[in-house]
């Protein structure tokens, strides 16, 4: 999981490694995600809150990594109770990975255990 740093504010270039895509492409989630709202400075600079950064993040997890469209992505963030909620999929692949190891060693024991001892 990305760490975000403990700031107040963060600059589109910052968001942009953190989440490791292009400016243009959290420009466009601004128009697409209604809750992605940076306020802007007195140079129109973008000025993105922690929120932002962690539904960014959420975003690009879903789209990037989970494969869901725009539309999908909206639907399960306007679903959701909270942006938290939506970071657990990673947990949840993480857990998955595990019962499908603890699986095959039950079946790799299971296989000893049902060996012809003569």
């Amino acid at each position: 999981m990305t760490e975000i740093p403990d700031k107040l504010y963060f600059k589109i270039g910052e968001v942009s490694k953190l989440a490791d895509v292009a400016p243009h492409v959290l420009r466009y989630w601004e128009t697409e995600f209604s809750d992605i709202k940076p306020k802007r400075a007195n140079s129109k600079q973008r000025l993105y809150r922690r929120e932002d950064v962690e539904l960014i993040l959420v975003i690009k997890d879903l789209l990037h990594d989970q494969g869901y469209t725009i539309s999908g992505a909206k639907k399960l963030i306007g679903d959701a109770e909270d942006i938290a909620s939506l970071a657990s999929p990673v947990e949840t692949h993480e857990v998955s990975e595990r019962l499908i190891t603890v699986k095959e060693e039950l079946l790799a024991l299971k296989k000893l255990l049902n060996r012809d001892p003569s």
